[in-house]
């Protein structure tokens, strides 16, 4: 975790105002992953190939609507879900550090849909990472139960577990509290709170606010209001970008049985 966040001027938020979605994901990458973890270029490189199944050639799309209204397209990934988004990269950072230090680690990730299948996505075929996943039966909708139980691949563990994704966190949290037990068998989780994920995820609000904001040369700059469908608030998890830019105002909306 970061110990503070680095100060961005105006001349700063103007250059990356005009970038692509990826481009922008690096620049705000470099501030917390200096050249001694990984080089830029090797940075660059492994944002390149997360991004490089994405549907839409600029990744992310802002759609503008009617009246001021405008919807963030946070849903061409491989599994349809954001979390593509912040996974996909945090699964190539992941596996940069493994092959450097020759190690293997096995992630272990509860879900209720969108998580375990984005997981599955980012690392399925990794030689340095297996993952496990447990689903709850009756919990999931059906095309994300397909994607987690139909990927053929020696490091994917899929099981179906009874209860609901609440009380499945209760053993796997039990398990990462046993610390010997952790390091053992180099257990490892990829939820809503590991930084890299944050980290990526602040890139969607910085995205948004560019391309919604009407000018970055007013005095303050001009507010956004941004309203984000939640579950369990885990795509809400990158709210430093909140404090970082004060301008953006978020507003949380939790329709029923969206999973989050």
């Amino acid at each position: 975790m970061p110990e503070e966040l680095p100060q961005l001027d105006r001349e700063t938020l103007h250059k990356w105002s005009t970038l692509s979605y990826p481009s922008l994901v690096k620049e705000l990458c470099s501030l917390f992953i200096g050249p001694e973890l990984i080089p830029r270029d090797d940075l660059n490189d492994l944002i390149d190939r997360a991004f490089s199944r994405f549907r839409h050639r600029e990744v992310v799309h802002l759609s503008r609507l009617r009246n001021g209204l405008n919807v963030l397209e946070l849903w061409h990934g491989v599994t349809y879900a954001f979390k593509d988004l912040s996974l996909c990269c945090t699964a190539q950072f992941l596996q940069y550090f493994l092959e450097k230090r020759k190690r293997h680690i096995t992630v272990v990730v509860g879900t209720s849909g969108d998580t375990g299948s984005a997981a599955i996505e980012s690392v399925q075929g990794a030689k340095n990472v297996d993952i496990i996943v447990l689903l709850p039966k009756g919990h999931c909708t059906k095309i994300q139960e397909l994607q987690m139980t139909t990927v053929l691949r020696e490091n994917v563990h899929v099981f179906g577990v009874e209860g609901n994704s609440d009380e499945l966190d209760e053993p796997i949290k039990t398990v990462f509290a046993d610390a010997a037990f952790v390091k053992k068998h180099n257990l490892m989780s990829l939820n809503s709170i590991n930084w890299s994920r944050v980290l990526v995820q602040i890139a969607h609000h910085f995205f948004a606010y560019f391309r919604c904001a009407p000018s970055l040369d007013m005095h303050p700059l001009p507010p956004v209001e941004v309203v984000v469908p939640t579950g369990a608030a885990g795509n809400l998890a990158a709210l430093p970008a909140v404090v970082w830019l004060p301008p953006l105002q978020p507003s949380s909306r939790r329709p029923c049985g969206l999973p989050g």
